[in-house]
């Protein structure tokens, strides 16, 4: 008698739950890299930093989130993973063996902006994809945005 009332209820679940959050695009990550950037003016370097690791505040979306590291490539921000607080990075290479922390620091520190390619796993696809990172100078912080470019 219940069995012809599951399926009805199992579709109206199923209708009711949201979908899996897609990743961010690049449009989105190099809008958030720049309210990053902005708030870290307005409200001060410490502030800011903090800020950005608070992983359910305004710069952490689905898979976008701000990172920052100093020019000793240890992690003074990661909105991502804040058990990378205070993590040396410097020795981080991606799926081809590059280092790409590095890069982003370069980047960051010689020309202030930028962008910066290198393969890492999508936590949505679980697979090694092509990952482009918006660089920004913040201070003596190499901070960014990354996006999966699927």
């Amino acid at each position: 008698m219940f069995s012809r009332f599951i399926l009805p209820i199992a579709a109206l679940a199923a209708l009711s739950m949201p979908a899996l959050a897609a990743n961010g695009t690049a449009d989105e990550a190099k809008a958030l890299m720049e309210r990053a950037a902005a708030h870290f003016e307005k409200a001060g370097a410490e502030q800011a930093l903090k800020d950005f690791t608070n992983t359910g505040g305004e710069f952490v979306d689905r898979d976008l989130y701000v990172f920052c590291f100093n020019l000793d490539a240890v992690t003074t921000a990661h909105g991502g993973n804040p058990a990378l607080m205070g993590k040396d990075i410097s020795k981080l290479k991606d799926a081809d063996g590059k280092s790409f922390t590095l890069e982003i620091r370069d980047v960051a520190m010689k020309s202030g902006t930028g962008q910066v390619d290198y393969k890492w796993v999508n936590p949505t696809s679980k697979k090694i994809e092509q990952k482009s990172t918006y660089v920004q100078r913040l201070g003596d912080n190499a901070c960014g945005v990354g996006f999966y470019k699927t």
